[in-house]
């Protein structure tokens, strides 16, 4: 990378403001667990009011004499804003100050940088931090904006700036062609998982929900699961086996938060594409937290940018155990399917519920019955086959076979369209005769 992260332990001094325009403040509480995430120390916060921000500044000039007195008392190596600075207004403040600003997009790609493990998280995170850093890069090197002349240094040249803009736009082209990789190789595993007839459900959630905590519960995968926010990063999938649905993917995901950076949707589009292709998610929600309708608003609104708002979600509100009077439960639409499941990832209770929910859900869309086909539709046995749909065979006496499938309906009506096959032409288990020559088991 071009820069080097902050050493650990920095003393931070916090600056939140509230504006009278934003009808969606940012929450104090939530930004000192951010900087606590980000391994800063805190020292002071800094918190005030006005109608708009400082167009200079961000701050007012009487706020921000308070500031630089507050960096100066405490030795600050570090001013970090709740809010998201201009280029201009982090390098105004930077002179007053006399020490780095960072504003609340290069906190959250601090802590990414911190978390990734995967070479495909590191690319990621660099990539959206490179995206950064170029905005920031505006005059960045005006002493050598002009070259002078002399002997041996006439003629054309490159100044710092633009070579520092060349080397982010090469890298920048690097790593998006790495992922594209990265992308068509998911997208080659989603291709296989569907030909399989595997559904995919994806846990989502607002960060520090309980995501891999229950994701651990489930599959006993042992990924890292702490009391803090963004702990997982990099996605996670096992395989699970479910009564009446067989094999399911299950993939534990990066967790959202209140105006999560654009730069960071773009970034990680490969991996957010696994929760936009899910067949289920499953939408963990802190059931303790004071802003948790707050947090299930910014979680929708993440879902809707990456085009995954209409999949069908299935809300767990976890962390039961912190409320008064509460057990674990289903709730029901008034057409009896599960909307919710109230659990307790940390105990495990309600986790069997869980199941039971995720299973009635998927059952609705997967149709496990025996067909009775006669050889005139052949070329339809074979797909099954090819789609690995089929549990079992039995021939019988005609020559017809009496097939037992497993598999999404959208996939059946998608194999009867290509042959031209109309679902009343299909003969099912109630209408076959007794009586077979011998059994297939398909492997």
């Amino acid at each position: 990378m071009f820069f080097d992260r902050p050493e650990s332990g920095e003393t931070a001094i916090l600056v939140h403001f509230d504006f009278n325009r934003y009808d969606e403040p940012e929450d104090p509480r939530e930004f000192e667990e951010l900087v606590l995430a980000a391994e800063g120390d805190p020292v002071a916060f800094l918190m005030g009011q006005r109608a708009a921000p400082h167009p200079k500044y961000f701050i007012g000039t009487g706020k921000l004499d308070e500031l630089r007195q507050l960096v100066e008392q405490h030795q600050a190596a570090v001013v970090i804003f709740n809010h998201v600075l201009s280029p201009s207004q982090e390098r105004n403040l930077e002179k007053v100050v006399q020490c780095r600003v960072l504003d609340r997009v290069g906190l959250i790609l601090d802590i990414f940088a911190q978390r990734a493990r995967t070479h495909e998280g590191k690319l990621q995170v660099e990539l959206a931090q490179l995206r950064h850093i170029a905005s920031r890069l505006v005059r960045g090197w005006t002493h050598l904006e002009r070259q002078k002349g002399g002997i041996g240094l006439r003629g054309p040249g490159e100044t710092q700036l633009e070579t520092d803009r060349r080397l982010i736009r090469d890298r920048i082209r690097s790593i998006e062609a790495r992922l594209e990789k990265v992308r068509r190789q998911r997208e080659q595993g989603r291709r296989s998982r569907q030909r399989a007839a595997i559904p995919t459900v994806s846990l989502v959630g607002y960060t520090n929900a309980g995501k891999s905590t229950l994701f651990n519960q489930i599959t006993n995968a042992g990924v890292f699961a702490e009391n803090q926010l963004f702990a997982t990063l990099d996605p996670t999938m096992r395989r699970l086996e479910l009564q009446d649905i067989g094999p399911v993917i299950l993939a534990d995901t990066v967790g959202f938060i209140s105006h999560l950076p654009h730069r960071l949707v773009e970034a990680f589009r490969a991996t957010l594409e696994e929760v936009a292709r899910a067949d289920l998610l499953l939408h963990v929600i802190d059931s303790a937290a004071e802003q948790s309708s707050e947090q299930i608003e910014q979680v929708e609104a993440v879902l809707e940018e990456i085009g995954a708002s209409e999949q069908p979600q299935l809300r767990v509100y976890n962390k039961v155990d912190l409320l008064p009077d509460a057990a674990p439960k289903i709730d029901r639409d008034p057409e009896g399917r599960p909307v919710a499941v109230w659990l307790s990832a940390q105990s495990g209770a309600g986790t069997d519920l869980l199941m039971q929910a995720i299973t009635e859900l998927l059952a609705d869309d997967m149709l496990h019955e025996t067909l009775h086909l006669p050889p005139v539709l052949g070329r339809l046995r074979a797909r099954f086959y090819a789609h690995n749909s089929v549990v079992s065979e039995q021939f019988l006496d005609d020559g017809s076979s009496a097939v037992e499938l497993r598999m999404p309906k959208k996939d059946l009506m998608r194999l009867l369209s290509a042959e031209n096959v109309s679902w009343d032409d299909l003969n099912w288990q109630g209408n076959l005769q007794t009586g077979h020559e011998h059994t297939r088991m398909a492997g």
